[in-house]
C-alpha cells in the first residue's frame, strides 16, 4: 500500500486500481458504477485489483460530484436515554433502504448546542435533518429551509402549518397514566416532571391537570410536583429524595415520572430508602423503553411507537427530499398507550 509524506498508509484511490488492472480510470468507473457496459473479461480483471488493493470507493465524492448528498442530520435531546436509542433506530431502519447514512447527536436539552449542531449539519451538506426541538422557538430550525435544507420535527408538534412532525399525544398520555392511579385508590400523586423550556414536559403537566379535574379531584390537594432540570435518572433520584423528605402523613403514594428514565432514578432512591415498590409507593413512567418490563420490579408506563416514530420522521423528510418542497407538509400524531406492570397498585 502507498504512504502519505507522513508515513501513514495512503488509501487506494480509483487511479491505482486502474493502474494495476492496466485500463482507463473511465473503464474503472463504468466497473463500479455502469458493470453492463463492460466486458465480463475486463470487469474481472478491475474487480482483481480492487480486491487486491482493498480498494473502498469515495462515496462522499462521488456523491459531490454529483450534486447529492445522501446523508440526513438528527439532533435529540438525549442519546444516553434509551427512548432516543429507539428513536433512533427507527430512522435508521427507514434510511437504509434508500442508502441514506445518518449523522446523530444530542442537544442535552441546550439551545445553544442545538444550533451549533444544526450548523455543523449544513456545513457538511445534509439532505434534510430531524430535530426533536429543545425549546420553544423554531426559528434557529426553521430557518434552514430557507437555505434548502428540509426539516421534520421529531418528537413534536408544533402549529406551524408548512413544517412537517411526528410525535405523540403527550396530554392523552400523562392523563392516562394518572387516570390509572386514580382508579387504584390513590389520593395524594407526585408527579416528577422537567422544565417548561421542553414541550414534552409542558404537555404531560396539562395531561396531569386535566385529568385530576375530570375526575372531580382539585389538583392543589392531590397533587405534589417536583421540576427537574434534566430529564435523566440522577434527577429522578434527587426528586424522589426529596418526596421522600416529606412527612409520611401528607407524603404522596404513588409517583408518576415524566419520563422512563427519571422513573429508574426514582426507583433507585426508592431501592436505597428500603421503600418498598408498589406496596410504599407507586410509580409510573412514560416511554414504555425496552428495558421497562425487565426491570427488578417491571415498571408501568406509557408506551410510545418510539421505532414508529424514528421510521415515519426519516420517510416524511426522504419524501420531501424528493419532492424538492413541492410537497403537502403532514403533521403526525400517534396515540399513546398505557401498560401496566407490577410497580402499581392501590395504596
Amino acid at each position: 500500500m502507498a504512504t502519505k509524506g507522513n508515513g501513514r498508509p495512503r488509501r487506494p484511490s480509483i487511479t491505482d486500481v486502474a493502474r494495476r488492472a492496466g485500463v482507463s480510470v473511465g473503464t474503472v468507473s463504468n466497473v463500479l458504477n455502469r458493470p453492463d457496459q463492460v466486458t465480463p473479461t475486463t470487469r474481472e480483471r478491475v474487480q482483481a485489483a480492487i480486491d487486491e488493493l482493498s480498494f473502498v470507493r469515495n462515496a462522499s465524492a462521488r456523491q459531490l460530484r454529483a450534486g447529492t448528498i445522501r446523508t440526513v442530520g438528527a439532533i435529540v435531546l438525549d442519546l444516553a436515554n434509551p427512548f432516543f436509542t429507539e428513536v433512533a433506530r427507527g430512522i435508521e431502519d427507514r434510511l437504509a433502504p434508500d442508502e441514506y447514512t445518518l449523522m446523530l447527536a444530542s442537544s442535552d436539552e441546550d439551545p445553544e448546542r442545538e444550533a451549533r449542531y444544526l450548523r455543523l449539519y449544513e456545513e457538511h451538506g445534509v439532505r434534510g435533518v430531524l430535530v426533536t426541538p429543545s425549546q420553544g422557538s423554531l426559528e434557529t430550525i426553521l430557518a434552514l429551509r430557507e437555505r434548502g435544507i428540509g426539516v421534520v420535527l421529531l418528537d413534536a408538534t408544533t402549529a406551524v402549518e408548512d413544517v412537517s412532525s411526528v410525535g405523540v399525544d403527550d396530554v392523552r398520555g400523562a392523563a392516562l397514566a394518572v387516570e390509572h392511579l386514580l382508579d387504584l385508590g390513590h389520593e395524594r400523586i407526585a408527579f416528577i416532571n422537567g422544565p417548561d423550556s421542553i414541550r414534552q414536559c409542558v404537555d404531560r403537566r396539562a395531561g396531569v391537570v386535566a385529568a385530576l379535574v375530570a375526575a372531580g379531584r382539585d389538583p392543589a390537594d392531590v397533587l405534589t410536583e417536583v421540576t427537574v432540570g434534566s430529564l435523566n435518572a440522577d434527577a429522578g433520584e434527587k426528586a424522589m429524595h426529596e418526596l421522600l423528605d416529606i412527612d409520611p402523613s401528607r407524603r404522596p403514594t404513588a409517583t408518576f415520572c415524566v419520563n422512563d428514565f427519571t422513573a429508574l432514578g426514582a426507583l433507585r432512591a426508592l431501592r436505597w430508602a428500603d421503600v418498598r415498590v408498589p406496596d410504599q409507593m407507586a410509580v409510573v413512567g412514560y416511554d414504555d423503553v425496552a428495558i421497562a418490563p425487565m426491570l427488578t420490579v417491571p415498571l408501568t408506563s406509557v408506551h410510545q411507537p418510539t421505532h414508529t416514530l424514528g421510521w415515519t420522521a426519516a420517510d416524511l423528510l426522504l419524501r420531501e427530499a424528493a419532492a424538492d418542497g413541492d410537497t403537502e407538509h403532514q403533521r403526525v400524531l400517534f396515540q399513546p398507550e398505557l401498560v401496566v406492570r407490577t410497580s402499581t397498585a392501590g395504596p
